[in-house]
């Protein structure tokens, strides 16, 4: 039952976010670097939810993270230590911050994914597109994903995983983002607040400096769904997540048609990975097809673990009206 242990690969997911958030805690991938679970409590100033205060259930798992925790924390300190040797971009006026043309998506949007690994099915995940607020005197969409494991998996490791993100309609990049974890006895809360008209975010983890337009892991699959794609290119974003802010690059592979239970589809078949230092080990790396189309539907998503795939297939969907 190795394959079902707890794996820390989730916070690294960037792009596939919502739909693979089931298969990434559900399945032991050696995959990206790892990040330590946090057990802080979290309420984000002036969201729209408060996440209660938690605490983290200790298990024999945990005492096997905390080299990694070790390790982070160093090339934690060696980041903020580079990242300081750098000059500060400007502050943005909050009336001239970028907007983006966006074609792909819309409030209402509602796609539903059915997690397998080979035959046996492990759970859904929904990711939807809920509605309009303000947040900062913009209009942002609330979009919310959240994962589950069947009653199955249940049994040997429930999943119930619920993340949000407050994404900017005309710039689309995100201003709040929330994440409630419950996988097997662990629980984490996770936040943030972007400031970005001034480059910084206040976190659970503390207050951070960020690049212009930072993206969570949410808000970017959002972000590249509006982008133009072509094979053999490569689409860079930068991306954060718990302490640490990857430059992320999606490469667009191939053209391929395939079949998932809410029907066929000619795809772009995309895969997320770090430009410097690897994100994904072989063994763990992620796979997107976006149909290729102004909507870039993320129909299918594979992701390879030591025996085989866990798939995310697209099982229903509704489009949602765009602004």
């Amino acid at each position: 039952m190795c394959l079902l242990k707890r794996s820390l690969v989730f916070a690294a997911v960037l792009v596939s976010a919502g739909s693979l958030l089931l298969i990434l805690q559900v399945v032991q991938a050696n995959g990206p670097d790892s990040m330590p679970h946090d057990s802080l409590a979290a309420a984000v100033p002036g969201g729209d939810s408060t996440l209660a205060q938690t605490k983290d259930s200790t298990s024999a798992a945990d005492a096997e993270d905390s080299l990694s925790v070790q390790e982070e924390n160093s090339a934690s300190a060696q980041t903020a230590k580079a990242d300081s040797a750098r000059i500060k971009p400007p502050s943005i006026p909050l009336d001239q911050l970028r907007a983006v043309d966006n074609s792909s998506f819309g409030v209402g949007e509602r796609l539903e994914f059915e997690i397998s690994y080979g035959p046996i099915n492990a759970g859904s995940a929904v990711m939807e597109v809920k509605e309009v607020v303000s947040v900062n005197e913009r209009d942002c969409y609330r979009v919310i994903s959240t994962a589950r494991s069947n009653r199955f998996f249940s049994a040997i490791y429930r999943v119930e995983d619920r993340v949000e993100s407050f994404i900017d309609i005309k710039g689309l990049f995100p201003w709040k983002f929330q994440q409630k974890l419950q996988e097997g006895k662990h629980r984490a809360n996770r936040w943030a607040v972007y400031d970005q008209v001034n480059h910084t975010a206040a976190t659970n983890r503390g207050d951070l400096d960020m690049p212009p337009y930072v993206q969570d892991v949410l808000s970017i699959l959002y972000y590249a769904r509006t982008r133009e794609m072509a094979v053999g290119e490569t689409l860079n974003v930068d991306s954060h997540s718990g302490r640490k802010v990857y430059p992320l690059a999606v490469k667009i592979l191939r053209r391929e048609r395939v079949e998932v239970p809410a029907g066929t589809f000619d795809c772009l078949v995309v895969e997320p990975m770090l430009k410097a230092g690897g994100l994904f080990k072989h063994e763990g790396r992620i796979w997107v097809w976006l149909t290729e189309d102004a909507i870039k539907l993320p129909v299918l998503m594979k992701t390879k673990v030591i025996i085989g795939t866990v798939d995310a297939k697209l099982k229903t969907y509704r489009l949602g009206k765009i602004l």
